[in-house]
């Protein structure tokens, strides 16, 4: 009886041995993604019950179910919401064209070996080390209309003091330049990587073609590095989007005092904690989540059809 026993658990092990072994990889990255999943799907689960209630003023306050209330009221909102909508769309839009381009630029200077490279890398590269509030901190102190050095060194051209930060007209465009400033080195940095690793017999065999500089880029690197580029947009797109701190660093609550640079973000930690309207910010941050979402989709889908 006992040998039989020993037998069947043997068994037992060898079965859960091979079964493991062959999932080995989903062993091994179950805790990661389990952690990951829960971190996710609780906070985004509370945010989306919190945005049917009228939950507001107080935490312990007892609150009600409001349906799609606070869903109507955000959509219909045309003083706060749909600006606020536009403001993210154009800052994001903004920041990433010009790091693109200018990321692209650094990258196709830097693709090839030349003496100080590393020098050249570690100096584009600094702006990164920064945090976003210390970054904000600082060019809003550049950017000051009275004292800001930016100023001063336009007055030494004879180009008279600009308002920067401190008018709504000019105030989205300065936080644009500031994002592109501190972010233009990890799009870069992308884009190096991916133009590392491109094969040197396309540009070879269009320059025997007779193809010039701009051809070869356009007609042959940029096909190439299509994958790469469409990954940098999602990476910084997405960041941008949601960008907080920089902004909040720079203008402070509500986006300055006419909310001129006033983003979804902004917005929702205002309904937040300014006004403490949670059942009203948790419907905003719910309609931003499936914004990114469909940004997200639709990426992706001009992907496929151009990989098609």
């Amino acid at each position: 009886m006992t040998a039989l026993q020993n037998s069947e658990t043997v068994g037992v092990r060898e079965r859960f041995s091979r079964w493991s072994n062959r999932h080995r990889k989903w062993l091994f990255a179950a805790p990661a993604i389990t952690f990951t999943t829960l971190l996710l799907v609780i906070p985004l689960g509370w945010t989306l019950f919190l945005s049917f209630t009228d939950a507001k003023r107080s935490v312990r306050r007892k609150f009600g179910f409001l349906g799609l209330e606070n869903y109507t009221e955000a959509l219909t909102d045309t003083e706060r919401f749909w600006p606020a909508v536009w403001r993210t769309f154009a800052f994001t839009g903004g920041a990433l064209f010009f790091e693109l381009i200018l990321g692209m630029i650094i990258a196709l200077l830097l693709w090839k070996p030349f003496r100080g490279q590393g020098a050249v890398r570690t100096i584009i590269l600094l702006p990164l080390v920064a945090t976003p509030v210390a970054v904000g901190m600082m060019w809003r102190l550049l950017f000051e209309p009275n004292i800001g050095f930016v100023n001063e060194m336009l007055g030494w051209v004879g180009i008279p003091p600009q308002p920067w930060l401190a008018d709504p007209s000019t105030s989205l465009a300065t936080l644009v330049f500031v994002d592109v400033w501190q972010w233009t080195p990890m799009v870069a940095l992308i884009l190096l990587a991916g133009l590392t690793g491109l094969s040197d017999e396309p540009q070879e065999a269009a320059k025997v073609d007779g193809a010039n500089g701009w051809q070869r880029f356009w007609y042959v690197t940029v096909p190439l590095m299509r994958s790469v580029i469409v990954a940098a947009v999602l990476l910084r797109g997405i960041d941008a989007l949601k960008t907080f701190d920089l902004i909040y660093a720079t203008k402070g609550k509500g986006g300055g005092a006419f909310h001129d640079a006033e983003t979804l973000n902004i917005y929702a930690y205002g309904l937040s904690f300014d006004y403490n309207e949670y059942g009203l910010a948790s419907a905003v941050l719910i309609l931003f989540f499936l914004i990114i979402l469909g940004v997200i989709w639709v990426l992706q889908m001009q992907r496929k059809v151009k990989d098609s």
